[in-house]
């Protein structure tokens, strides 16, 4: 996968279609702010991360707040919970422009550390 060069934290976004289509095949974990959708891949030392807000949570406005929202908690919380060479999606909710900071960090960290369990576990196709 061709990438941009990874940050001081070692995470790159995911900006072509191909690459969100790849992480949709792994796991995915649902939240009331949030989906999170995950899938390891082979031979980089980097975490990447993909954000998206389909047109039914919203407008433009409503769509990139949510998004700008869920870039910076997972500038927070990647680095601390986020699997080494693995790619992240993050999927905006309807709630995740509105609801409160700290319940959208708790459920976002609450999904990366059931995501990193089952990449621990080595279960399913992830």
């Amino acid at each position: 996968m061709a990438k941009s060069e990874a940050s001081e934290s070692g995470v790159v976004r995911l900006k072509t279609r191909p690459q969100f289509l790849f992480v949709r095949a792994g796991k995915s974990e649902r939240r009331k702010a949030l989906v999170v959708q995950a899938r390891t891949r082979t031979g980089s030392p980097t975490i990447g991360a993909g954000f998206t807000a389909t047109k039914k949570i919203g407008n433009a406005v409503i769509r990139n707040r949510a998004k700008r929202r869920l870039k910076e908690a997972s500038r927070q919380l990647l680095p601390l919970h986020g699997v080494t060479g693995a790619d992240y999606v993050f999927i905006a909710r309807m709630d995740t422009a509105t609801i409160g900071w700290q319940r959208l960090l708790d459920d976002m960290e609450s999904a990366l550390i059931s995501l990193a369990k089952d990449f621990s576990a080595g279960t399913g196709p992830a």
